[in-house]
């Protein structure tokens, strides 16, 4: 593939990557070592260039794997980390090594963390301990607490067009809607018959969202009328593990998945055409996807095989 470039993360298993919302040309990579069963985790922050290889340009080592990344809205030096010891750091690009925050409320581990990109003041965080929260970097503890899942819970994901609203999905099958403002669910959906371990809202259609499960499927959903899902994608040989929507095109699609593959997905193609590519560079699982929010079609995978990956897809 000839717009593939890679830098490698030498002893760390890629579980997220995420692009900066200020700069083109910076992505932040979440990773384990020994896979995440056991050691330490690094945060790698990796320069894009226009064109050659990719560079780490900095890391960040804690004592237990980091399962997750999020920017900072308000901050382009500050990124939070979810890690499998249950702890959520903040830290500050500027400041070598050490976290400027370090929140200890989850029991288990942290797979889900997510800024709010419309609020910017506050974020949500996942935990296999069967909650979510929600955080400020204003505040030592939580904001608030939310525990209606019976499983753990895999994903957190903020609403694009409603900044009270988010969604979960866990490993009980279930999507569940939430409104910052009141202590319960304000919808639950039967999404999947295994465990569902990740969702993503269209940035353009604002009761539109994603998810994926170890069903191997994923899932499209109206809010509004969610008793069946609006479409079925197949095609993945193994769980789906991440998903992401363009921030350019609104009917495209990535997925992240246990088959080594990304795939991408025309949401409005033809009954039975909506896989648009396959990319299998990769020789692990696949564990992180985004886009870039500045370059149509950029898109960035982190996978178990230490490899953080940037490709340009064709134009829709």
């Amino acid at each position: 593939m000839a717009d593939l470039r890679t830098t490698r993360t030498t002893g760390y298993h890629g579980y997220a990557v995420k692009f900066s919302p200020f700069y083109d040309n910076l992505l932040a990579g979440a990773g384990a070592a020994n896979f995440g069963l056991v050691g330490n985790g690094r945060l790698n922050i990796v320069h894009v260039p226009p064109s050659g290889p990719l560079n780490i340009d900095k890391s960040y080592d804690t004592q237990d794997g980091i399962f997750d990344c999020t920017w900072n809205e308000l901050n382009e030096h500050q990124i939070a980390t979810g890690g499998g010891d249950g702890s959520i750091k903040l830290w500050d690009l500027t400041i070598p090594q050490q976290p400027i925050m370090n929140w200890r409320e989850h029991t288990r581990e942290v797979f889900s963390v997510e800024w709010n990109y419309t609020h910017k003041a506050t974020f949500l965080s996942a935990s296999w301990d069967t909650s979510v929260k929600l955080w400020s970097p204003e505040s030592p503890t939580a904001v608030s607490t939310w525990q209606e899942h019976t499983q753990c819970v895999y994903a957190a994901s903020w609403c694009p067009h409603q900044p009270d609203t988010f969604a979960t999905v866990a490993g009980d099958g279930l999507l569940k809607l939430w409104d910052c403002k009141t202590p319960h669910a304000i919808t639950t959906i039967s999404a999947h018959t295994g465990e569902a371990l990740a969702l993503d809202w269209n940035k353009y259609r604002p009761h539109c969202l994603a998810t994926g499960s170890v069903d191997k499927s994923i899932k499209l959903w109206d809010t509004r009328n969610p008793r069946l899902p609006l479409e079925t994608l197949l095609g993945h040989e193994y769980a789906v593990r991440r998903l992401k929507f363009s921030p350019h095109h609104d009917t495209q699609l990535a997925s992240a998945s246990y088959d080594m593959t990304t795939r991408i997905w025309d949401i409005n193609a033809p009954m039975g055409q909506p896989m648009l590519q396959v990319l299998d560079y990769h020789t692990e699982f696949v564990f992180g996807v985004d886009f870039n929010l500045f370059i149509p079609g950029q898109l960035a995978t982190y996978s178990w095989d230490e490899t953080v990956a940037v490709v340009q897809l064709p134009s829709p």
